[in-house]
């Protein structure tokens, strides 16, 4: 287990706070350096930004979402969590806006794809 401390301090205000998250690794914690486990989790969180958090939102407009309505919100994030791997599967085949306009205009198709997963 690594724990992470972080401490920051507001500008505005002059507080602060300590922050302590936690990782599991299978690696033996002499394995690496402090820094080293520092990139490592960095990296980690970078590699998850771009696989899922750019895709969520620069390919689907997660982030564009004007909706307050929680149970929309999560039924949305769970068909879009469904469509990453269809997406990286078909986007070898044609580029995404051919695979937009393909999908938007036969809207039984995206349900046929959903279905089979």
């Amino acid at each position: 287990m690594i724990v992470l401390r972080s401490e920051r301090t507001i500008k505005k205000t002059g507080a602060g706070s300590t922050e302590s998250r936690y990782y599991l690794s299978s690696a033996l914690p002499q394995q690496y350096q402090p820094e080293q486990w520092l990139g490592l989790i960095r990296g980690h969180w970078g590699g998850v930004e771009i696989r899922n958090h750019w895709r969520r939102d620069v390919l689907m407009g997660e982030d564009r979402s004007r909706s307050r309505n929680p149970n929309l919100l999560a039924n949305l994030a769970l068909i879009r969590s469904a469509l990453l791997p269809i997406l990286a599967e078909h986007l070898e085949e044609q580029s995404l806006p051919e695979f937009r306009e393909n999908l938007g205009a036969r809207p039984g198709r995206c349900l046929a794809l959903l279905a089979n997963l």
